[in-house]
Parts: C-alpha cells; structure tokens; sequence
C-alpha cells in the first residue's frame, strides 16, 4: 500500500492532481497496461471507445455504476511514452519514463472544480494502486471500493475541507450506500 501520494497545485485558474510512481515493470509492459483495452479495464474506471491516434474522439462510459457515457478526445498518442487525452472537461495526462529495468509513471489530471480533488485524488490512486497489482500479476488485498473510503479520508484530511466538497457521482455504489 502506498502513502497518500497524490500533489494538488493550483494551475492558473485550474487545479492538477499529480501522481508519480516508480513501477518495476517495462515500459511497453506499463503502455499496454494504459491502452490496450483488456488491461485498461483491470484498473481504470471507465471503458475509453475510440481509435488510439492523436485527434480521436473518444467516448467512456463508466463500469461501476450506470451513467450516460461522457465524451472526450484523444490528444497526443506517442507510444510508449506519452498519453494524453480530454475526459469531458478535464484533461490527462500519462507520462512514462525508462527507469532501469522498469520506469516512472506520472499520472496527472487537470480539472476546474476544487472540490473533487480529494474524491479524485483518491479515485485515481486506488486506480493507480490496482494498475500496480495488475501489472505484478496479484490479487488485490481489498476491495477497490472498500479502499477508496481511507483513502479519500486521508486526502480530505490532507488537501482540507474545500477539496472534499463533492463526492461521487448520486448513481456511483459508494454514495448509493452512504459511505462518503
């Protein structure tokens, strides 16, 4: 389990989460993780539709619970180093660096809404922690929901009152049982 990892900073008049991970896996192993859509499903939250090529559109539609899929664009495709993509109105970026044997993930979200940054924040390193997991081949020691309550906690606690004003979306499972 990783420490609360996630930096928030004020980006002009928008907010970036930021995630930086040292994984002990290849690059390419890491890149198909990210967009082969088999590996994806391991450990984001969303199905992403649409051609992986720079000026794609694309479409995600959530697996957890039901919403209308949201709509987004794909903006640079450089495998297998950058991918960076519009989800709605916030924007991706996913960077990998060769390290040794493995490499340095740097996940970040740019998005207007301070008040999601601790739901997202720990949204995001619950997806990371998994993507983790997955690329080791092991089972997950928890449940990923179950997860994401703690998690959110610590970033509430660590971003303050003003990051953790929204919480999941009303049809996610976590707010359908009144854990947030």
């Amino acid at each position: 389990m990783n420490p609360v990892d996630g930096q928030l900073e004020q980006i002009g008049e928008r907010w970036q989460l930021r995630f930086v991970r040292k994984l002990p896996h290849p690059r390419e192993q890491v890149w198909r993780a990210l967009t082969d859509p088999e590996h994806l499903a391991a450990w984001f939250p969303a199905e992403m539709h649409g051609e992986r090529a720079a000026g794609a559109p694309l479409r995600f539609v959530h697996k957890d619970f039901e919403t209308a899929p949201e709509d987004g664009e794909m903006i640079v495709y450089d495998p297998p180093s950058l991918l960076e993509f519009r989800w709605t109105d916030d924007r991706f970026r996913i960077e990998l660096e060769p390290d040794g044997d493995g490499c340095v993930l740097t996940f970040e979200q740019t998005f207007d809404e301070l008040g999601k940054a601790a739901r997202d924040g720990a949204g995001w390193h619950v997806c990371l922690d998994v993507l983790g997991y997955h690329l080791s081949g092991e089972e997950l020691p928890w449940g990923p929901m179950e997860r994401w309550k703690p998690v959110n906690a610590a970033y509430a606690e660590r971003f303050g009152p003003e990051a953790a004003t929204i919480g999941p979306p009303d049809a996610h499972p976590i707010a359908q049982r009144g854990e947030t």
